[in-house]
């Protein structure tokens, strides 16, 4: 019994061969050694495992578990108490407390805001003046999940901690910010003049406006209120504990950016795709116009084209490169090899969305092999799988989806971005698009079915 073969790089070049390029490191060796291969990209070493049946072996053998620790990454922005670092039977629990507000009449009730959101952003936009799309995403997906988690209305304290919260992303996100996700090595605070030391100093900020919105809560129940903090302040679990100060920050932490990153890449990808591709637009377009005035959030949700849009978007280029990691608990066969106990693995979603035996010409954006077929939970899976599936997955469809047809009815868009195609880079510890893609509105036009596309590349 012996760990899989992989490259004989020495670890510290692979982690930073990750770093800089993860879709390289991917491809690269998944070329050389398939499906299973043992690397150094989490900064220890690791098997990654690609492909359906890889992934379905891995999510459901009983001796392969999914422990919260696995995760410490995520440790420094989402805290400790947060559901991303727990274990069993912890996690389930968690789970099931915070399951409730995404899903059935609630998650239907957030429709009306997320409508409100995107109109008043594309309010701000000026017909022949460009934009940057992936900016104008984010103020929508922040937006909304502080309205889905605080109920924060327009004004100073909304601001403030938006303000906040997007200047603590992005300490993280990009640059040499982003390497202290995998080096924790480099995470000395030695005061304001280190950049760990400022990165924290933004986290106590961030920290000190979530304890006083959820003090000011406690302190003056509303019972009519809908948004997820009421809802988690008076969730109980089956012995009647609820949530603590602490675990409360923990969790809105995670829904903030868990809830907003990676919805507003997506859209941004979404955006890009269909302008790119004139047939996708014009049949998108007849399917949306088809519903009529109102934009019912449930109709929309069962829209099949637009569906195939948004899922083909999330094969393509979904935020998440990898699943979480799982851990064997005793000597397992995967793939028909024998795995030691006590191996990290994790799940390529990345490489098993181009497998070209289940998606032909994977590097083509083709919605409409959506409709040909279903795709099972392991062939597609841009939410993760099993136990550490998304919690918001049913809201982040919703958000996408009625963003993107408020977008396309209420406005024509244009190119403004460079000719040559755009690419996929890590932002953080997520796939997101290289900067620079920017729309303009047309002047004096609206979107229509009738209307004749036209996608204007200004170089």
């Amino acid at each position: 019994m012996s760990l899989p073969s992989g490259p004989k790089t020495p670890p510290f070049r692979q982690l930073l061969q990750w770093l800089k390029d993860p879709l390289d490191y991917m491809e690269r060796h998944h070329q050389a050694f398939g499906d299973l291969f043992l690397g150094y990209f989490l900064g220890r070493p690791a098997v990654m495992v690609s492909g359906a049946q890889g992934l379905q072996e891995m999510m459901t053998h009983p001796q392969i578990t999914a422990p919260g620790e696995l995760n410490e990454l995520a440790r420094p922005l989402l805290g400790a108490n947060s559901l991303t670092l727990l274990s069993e039977p912890e996690h389930q629990t968690r789970r099931k407390l915070l399951m409730p507000p995404f899903h059935g009449e609630r998650l239907w009730s957030y429709g009306q805001w997320i409508r409100e959101i995107t109109e008043a952003e594309m309010a701000r936009w000026t017909p022949g003046e460009a934009f940057e799309v992936r900016n104008a995403m984010q103020e929508i997906t922040l937006r909304v999940i502080l309205k889905a988690v605080f109920g924060l209305r327009d004004g100073a304290r909304l601001e403030t901690l938006k303000k906040s919260l997007v200047e603590r992303f992005e300490m993280t996100a990009k640059g040499f910010g982003s390497s202290f996700i995998f080096l924790p090595i480099l995470r000395r605070d030695w005061g304001p003049w280190s950049p760990w030391g400022r990165i924290m100093q933004k986290q106590r900020d961030c920290d000190a406006l979530i304890y006083a919105e959820i003090q000011e809560r406690r302190t003056n129940p509303d019972p009519e209120r809908i948004d997820i903090l009421n809802l988690l302040l008076s969730a109980a679990d089956e012995e009647g504990n609820g949530l603590t100060d602490v675990e409360l920050r923990d969790e809105l932490m995670t829904l903030l950016f868990a809830g907003h990153e990676t919805t507003a890449t997506s859209l941004t990808w979404a955006l890009y795709l269909i302008h790119q591709n004139p047939p996708v637009y014009e049949k998108l377009m007849a399917e949306l116009t088809s519903l009529g005035a109102g934009l019912d959030p449930l109709e929309l949700y069962k829209l099949p084209y637009l569906t195939a849009v948004c899922n083909e978007t999330l094969r393509l280029y979904c935020p998440a490169l990898l699943t979480f990691g799982r851990q064997t608990e005793a000597p397992v066969s995967l793939l028909g090899r024998e795995i030691p106990a006590g191996t990290v693995l994790a799940g390529s979603i990345y490489l098993t969305h181009r497998d070209p035996g289940v998606y032909p010409q994977p590097e083509q954006f083709r919605p409409e092999r959506f409709l040909e077929r279903n795709f099972s939970p392991y062939e597609f899976m841009p939410f993760g799988g099993g136990s550490r599936r998304c919690i918001g997955m049913a809201l982040a469809q919703l958000e996408m989806k009625l963003i993107l047809a408020t977008i396309l009815l209420g406005v024509k868009l244009e190119h403004r971005s460079p000719a040559q195609p755009l690419k996929p880079q890590r932002r953080g510890a997520l796939l997101a698009m290289e900067s620079g893609f920017t729309m303009a509105p047309l002047r004096g036009l609206k979107a229509s079915a009738s209307s004749e596309y036209s996608v204007t590349t200004v170089t």
